[in-house]
């Protein structure tokens, strides 16, 4: 599986669903008096959970027997997963239900819908039942539980988690006379590989246009993405996206096209991976949950290798921004309800469950002691090319830019992201000038979103 792509839909969300959803039920499971409606108040019926998620292909498979298996276990509660589309209009799908009972117990929600979530005031946070249950937070890999840590609360519980890494082909570095053990590691070292590479009027590499990776570079130059400590410290009100750290990405990264050593494939990262795959091309980036399927694809073509992210020359620290989704408890359900998907979440997040999930799918365990489970040693030991996503995780520094940005329009700000990518690679704009026109838009979005959310 891989990240779907963020085609937002979000800005007439962001602007009336907060205010609508204000003035529905806030109550937690800790203040929600049982009415008498709960389900299975009934004697001997099961308490019924709906799953609103957004996996498709083998995610579906799996959540399906990740609910499967949990029934089977727990008779006193019965989860079904229902698949309500893509990110964006899962989260339209909700909006559309608030005020009614029509909505889900559970919805999986991406990562930078994070910020929405929380001031929808439609949540009660998972913290409230790891406090009550005293449910040991440590289990979990702190690297992903701080993106979604936000004023010292876990709002969420993280689900399908992933970063990206260097993909490259050890064959081509072979024939090219580079150390095939050895992936560039900076933006210099990446650039001189590519020219290796390159032949025949071929490009060595390419670089899908996707915002999310403008996103990990600032972090691995351990640049806040937006002020006010990333949004993390208090609301951000400035986009940064024109700092040194980004003008600096996509000035090596315009270069690189303009020698012919990275091609431009577009904004389909799906495209990108297939040139991979297809061997046209010895180097990308792309998520680990894609691993599984880009070393199936090249199959005995060529030796698939793995190296962490690139970073700017100057840089001396940094990391990766866990993606992926969360798993979110709605507070407009009885107290039941809650607690029951709370049970669920805890099966969730248990070792075995997390292992099976991360072989099926390609994304991280969120447990750490999933990594002891066989099958998920076995899959190491199948795609070992995998270790170097989780070096990768546990090697980030701790800082704000590596927890992550948080904003309440980060669909929209992807989308003018790789839009001043593409006039920056396509000769239109400078990109000094294409990313000052961006951070503007941006900021300009981030203060009407503010203001809707003080009304």
């Amino acid at each position: 599986m891989r990240f779907f792509r963020l085609k937002s839909a979000l800005t007439l969300l962001i602007l009336t669903a907060i205010v609508v959803a204000a003035g529905c039920s806030n109550n937690t499971a800790a203040e929600k008096p049982s009415n008498g409606s709960d389900a299975g108040t009934a004697a001997g019926s099961p308490v019924k959970l709906t799953w609103w998620h957004s996996m498709s292909g083998n995610g579906e498979k799996a959540i399906k027997q990740i609910a499967a298996d949990f029934n089977a276990s727990h008779k006193d509660i019965q989860v079904e997963p229902v698949y309500q589309g893509k990110y964006d209009d899962s989260l339209n799908k909700l909006k559309a239900s608030l005020g009614s009972n029509s909505g889900p117990d559970i919805i999986q929600v991406y990562e930078i819908g994070s910020k929405f979530m929380i001031d929808s005031k439609m949540i009660t946070p998972v913290q409230q039942f790891i406090d009550a249950d005293k449910f040991d937070l440590s289990q979990l890999e702190p690297n992903i539980t701080r993106y979604y840590t936000i004023d010292g609360k876990l709002n969420a519980m993280p689900f399908n988690t992933s970063n990206p890494i260097l993909y490259y082909n050890k064959d081509a570095f072979k024939a090219a006379g580079l150390d095939p053990a050895n992936p560039p590691k900076t933006y210099d070292e990446f650039e001189k590989a590519a020219k290796a590479l390159s032949k025949d009027g071929k490009s060595g590499a390419s670089i899908a246009i996707y915002g999310w990776f403008m996103e990990q570079l600032f972090a691995n130059q351990n640049a806040d993405y937006v002020n006010n400590g990333n949004g993390r410290n208090q609301a951000a009100t400035e986009s940064l996206l024109n700092s040194d750290a980004g003008v600096k990405t996509l000035t090596w990264w315009k270069k690189m096209i303009d020698e012919k050593v990275v091609s431009n494939l577009g904004r389909n990262s799906d495209d990108t991976a297939k040139a991979f795959s297809a061997g046209q091309i010895a180097m990308t980036l792309d998520s680990t949950a894609s691993l599984r399927n880009i070393v199936e694809q090249v199959g005995d073509k060529f030796e698939v290798g793995t190296g962490f992210l690139p970073r700017a020359n100057e840089a001396k620290e940094g990391g990766v921004v866990v993606g992926g989704a969360s798993l979110y408890i709605m507070n407009n359900k009885p107290e039941a309800q809650q607690k029951a998907a709370w049970e669920f979440i805890k099966f969730v997040a248990s070792p075995a469950v997390q292992a099976q999930w991360s072989v099926n799918t390609g994304y991280f365990p969120i447990t750490k002691a999933a990594y002891n489970e066989q099958v998920l040693k076995d899959n190491m030991v199948k795609y070992p090319q995998f270790q170097t996503a989780v070096d990768q995780l546990h090697a980030s520094a701790q800082s704000t830019a590596t927890q992550g940005a948080v904003m309440g329009v980060f669909p929209e700000a992807r989308q003018i992201v790789e839009g001043a990518i593409e006039a920056v690679l396509s000769g239109q704009q400078q990109p000094k000038q294409a990313l000052d026109q961006a951070a503007q838009e941006i900021t300009g979005k981030i203060a009407q979103y503010n203001q809707t959310v003080k009304k």
